[in-house]
């Protein structure tokens, strides 16, 4: 019995909410449909400001540093090898690795240079 009558206050307030509410018009204005959106804009603001932005000066950086690079220069791979470009191919640098060993890695897994030419 408890429970039924607490579900019909509940039923009867919640109707009498739904009364109290202000009558939907024919359409948001503008303002309201901007100020729900500036939340989302002001997110993705910060987000480029914070990661993108700066993640595209490092890729700039990155970039520039392969685009000077010339055989002879000591270099780190961001697998870890140490070695000395030999030769460049239009995507690869060939490394020396080690005596009479040498490997060929993208020009984007070079981390950096340890010493230029």
């Amino acid at each position: 019995m408890n429970s039924l009558l607490a579900s019909s206050c509940f039923y009867s307030n919640s109707t009498s909410l739904l009364a109290l509410a202000p009558p939907q018009g024919d359409g948001q204005s503008e303002t309201s449909v901007f100020s729900g959106m500036l939340p989302f804009i002001l997110i993705f603001a910060a987000m480029w400001f914070l990661l993108i932005a700066p993640q595209r000066k490092k890729q700039k950086r990155h970039d520039k540093m392969v685009q000077e690079m010339q055989p002879g220069a000591q270099v780190i791979t961001i697998g870890g090898l140490h070695g000395t470009i030999t030769s460049i191919k239009d995507d690869r640098f060939v490394l020396k690795i080690g005596d009479n060993v040498k490997v060929e890695v993208t020009k984007a897994s070079i981390a950096n240079v340890v010493e230029r030419s």
